[in-house]
């Protein structure tokens, strides 16, 4: 097997952030990381004593080894943060979201294409495999024509103050949504929500969304919520399916069928759920292997900086109808 280059250098080992580095680290691609943070480097040079560390960004930055960058920063670093990547001829992955306004993310992406930059995503659900069988699912048209999509993602848990429920959660799935449209944006974005914590930091919302082919769906977050739930359902015209990421199958399919008697009656004929046997990887070492390749070979990433920037134009709608 190949051994991977030591040519990418990580922004932020925090919460998230370790994981990136973990994965990277042990895939060998690892180079050097920048955080200011003095706890949280102590603590992660404490885990991996052979990782070089820094809180320069210049040197950081100026580093010639460093050719791909992933940034795991809080959101409304993402933007300058990428953008001082992109002008010191790095490639990066960035977090979700791309940025925070429509007009950042479209600089980002002019900034790459011109400098011939890879520009990548952190859209990690459309790297696991149970949603990556669902998309071949949908488009060899097994699920019939497809009518709508909705998703939950709810928990009890980190509440957070720097940005709300809809920035943390929701772009998970409508990304997911978006890539299960093929990439199209929707026609039209609603949004409801509720602030109970803190003033104007919503903690639940629920978006509805549109499709110029008629396909509708809703994606209700929430950190408020007794316990966790995060299920994906698409409902076609022939099946209907289940992507549930808190269970051990992650895949079910109810094959319901509806009827017409006399001709005018629609009547449900249920059926029993099955489960599709997966071979489950780990959605952000796919992710990261498949930046890693990008980096390597100037292949388009999958969740590239358009994909981004259209799950950051139905963000920014929502939080407009907020």
């Amino acid at each position: 097997m190949k051994k991977n280059v030591q040519n990418i250098g990580l922004i932020g080992a925090g919460a998230w952030g370790k994981n990136h580095l973990r994965n990277l680290h042990n895939m060998g691609s690892l180079r050097c990381v920048l955080e200011t943070s003095k706890n949280v480097t102590g603590q992660r040079k404490s885990e991996f004593p052979d990782v070089e560390f820094t809180n320069d960004e210049k040197s950081f930055l100026n580093n010639p080894g460093i050719k791909g960058v992933v940034i795991a920063a809080p959101a409304e670093k993402h933007y300058e943060l990428t953008k001082k990547c992109l002008l010191a001829g790095k490639d990066v992955m960035v977090e979700k979201p791309l940025a925070l306004k429509v007009e950042e993310g479209k600089e980002l992406i002019e900034i790459a294409e011109k400098n011939k930059r890879v520009l990548m995503v952190g859209h990690i659900l459309q790297y696991h495999s149970a949603v990556i069988k669902l998309k071949e699912m949908i488009d060899d048209g097994e699920l019939g024509q497809i009518r709508y999509i909705y998703s939950n993602r709810l928990n009890i848990g980190k509440l957070r103050t720097e940005e709300n429920v809809l920035w943390s959660f929701a772009p998970h799935d409508i990304s997911l949504i978006i890539m299960f449209m093929d990439g199209e944006e929707p026609i039209k974005v609603e949004t409801h929500g509720g602030s109970y914590i803190n003033k104007d930091i919503f903690d639940t919302t629920l978006t509805t969304i549109e499709f110029k082919n008629g396909v509708k769906g809703h994606v209700f977050v929430s950190w408020l919520h007794p316990f966790k739930e995060q299920k994906l359902v698409v409902v076609g015209s022939e099946k209907m399916i289940v992507f549930d990421d808190i269970s051990k199958e992650k895949l079910f399919i109810y094959p319901h069928k509806i009827r017409w008697e006399k001709g005018k009656i629609p009547v449900a004929k249920k059926a029993d759920f099955i489960t599709l046997d997966l071979e489950l990887k780990q959605p952000l070492e796919e992710e990261l292997k498949h930046f890693v390749t990008c980096v390597e070979t100037r292949k388009k990433p999958k969740t590239d900086g358009i994909e981004g920037l259209t799950v950051l134009k139905v963000l920014e709608k929502a939080q407009k109808k907020l």
